[in-house]
């Protein structure tokens, strides 16, 4: 019978950090909610030399990787080192010798989720990675065990706190988006290079779990399609509060007739709805299950302690299945891995979405109809328009709300608009509208 968990932790950066101040701290709650202790016995670093601001055992702390890999000793490995190349080697091998995994890795799942997947399976080990999506938000143990009854329908959500911030400064201060990301970065809340976040890329593989597990299914992040905030400007916002909207960059998932729909975008959808509220570095996700309904997760999506709360989470659920000889309880995936089915990822251009229009013309007569004309004869119909006072001899924004239009006429449509140069001065904005199930 175990009498202890022991826990090595590789990676003692700024998660890390909270990871072992949390196993640290509170060490004596942590045992009387798994039965027995769990001791993280060794932090592997490549700096052992930094201060992180709290105080380490002796020998605690080392450079030594092996140290831990070749322990029999230690349980369970904690990856926190990022990346693809030698965090998937680390695991992989630390799987291989028996020991379970708990990582926050969520590019590296994304990318190579299977393969991670498939050793854990192989191995009979554990694999934990709550901390990969939504920070503190426990999404991962919603959808395998919390809503495992359930159809799941949409997976609709606010998955990256940078970008969110940013939106939230052009929103509410009328920020251009430069000047809200020198702001996030200032902030600390965007890295020096912020491409991962406002390009839609983190987004995108946070998505690509969640899906996996909803639908059991595997995919590939490369299977989502992916836009940033980048391209929008006040001016978009501002027409979006108009309609009575709100701009955000969603991850959105939907399941129709044996087929997902996988996609990050900038998306218009109701002010009243409650993603529009949730604002600066806060993330949230709703979900729609068939038995339960709707079910809204919020919370801190990035963040020290936040983040260390869903690894060590993990390390409590994988340690109570040890102390329980119990280990694989719960499939890695949510379902047993021979049931798990390849669905079809549709492409976008067969979304079907009411769509915002800007176009930027010159303010002559006759121009919308020009427009109206082109959109019309590709099906496509117009809901509202907004078109300011006329300026004469100046470039004028003209906006167009449309129904209900397929994604491929819309982009038809819109390379025969952009081909007008006696008309277009720039490329259209577009941004997609969310009114269901939001």
């Amino acid at each position: 019978m175990k009498t202890r968990v022991t826990v090595g932790l590789v990676g003692f950066g700024t998660v890390g950090t909270g990871v072992a101040k949390v196993l640290l701290r509170n060490a004596e709650v942590i045992a009387r909610r798994v039965g027995i202790p769990v001791d993280l016995v060794r932090i592997v670093d490549l700096d052992v030399t930094t201060d992180r601001g709290m105080p380490l055992p002796d020998g605690l702390l080392t450079s030594d990787l092996n140290s831990v890999l070749n322990d029999p000793s230690i349980d369970m490995i904690i990856e926190l080192i990022g990346g693809y190349d030698a965090a998937k080697r680390l695991i992989l091998d630390a799987m291989a010798k028996g020991k379970h995994v708990v990582t926050a890795n969520k590019a590296l799942l994304a990318v190579h989720g299977e393969d991670v997947f498939e050793a854990a399976s192989r191995a009979g080990v554990d694999l934990g990675f709550e901390a990969s999506v939504g920070g503190g938000i426990p999404i991962i143990r919603s959808l395998t065990e919390g809503l495992a009854a359930n159809n799941l329908s949409s997976i609709v959500g606010i998955m990256n706190g940078t970008s969110n911030y940013i939106l939230t400064r052009m929103t509410q201060e009328k920020q251009e988006f430069r000047e809200a990301l020198a702001q996030a970065q200032a902030a600390g809340y965007a890295e020096a290079d912020p491409t991962f976040d406002v390009e839609g890329v983190d987004s995108a593989h946070k998505l690509a779990i969640l899906v996996n597990l909803a639908y059991g299914t595997p995919v590939n992040f490369k299977e989502v399609y992916t836009e940033g905030i980048t391209t929008l400007t006040p001016l978009d916002i501002n027409y979006a509060l108009e309609f009575g909207m709100t701009v955000k960059l969603l991850g959105i998932a939907k399941f129709r007739d044996g087929e997902v729909e996988v996609r990050v975008h900038p998306t218009m959808i109701p002010q009243t709805s409650t993603l529009a509220r949730v604002d600066g570095v806060y993330n949230a996700i709703h979900l729609v299950g068939d038995v339960v309904g709707d079910i809204v997760l919020y919370g801190q999506g990035a963040g020290s302690l936040p983040t260390a709360s869903a690894v060590v989470s993990d390390v409590i659920a994988i340690a109570r299945n040890l102390n329980k000889k119990a280990p694989g309880r719960v499939p890695p995936t949510s379902f047993q891995p021979d049931r798990r089915i390849p669905l079809r990822i549709r492409p976008i251009d067969e979304l079907t979405s009411r769509y915002y229009l800007r176009f930027m013309v010159p303010d002559r007569p006759g121009v919308l109809s020009q427009i109206s004309g082109v959109l019309g004869s590709h099906e496509i119909s117009i809901a509202s328009v907004l078109q300011r006072e006329r300026q004469k001899d100046q470039t004028v924004p003209v906006v167009i709300m449309t129904h209900r239009a397929s994604e491929r006429s819309i982009q038809t449509a819109l390379r025969d608009i952009n081909r007008m140069a006696s008309i277009i001065s720039e490329p259209t904005t577009l941004v997609r509208v969310e009114d269901e199930e939001i």
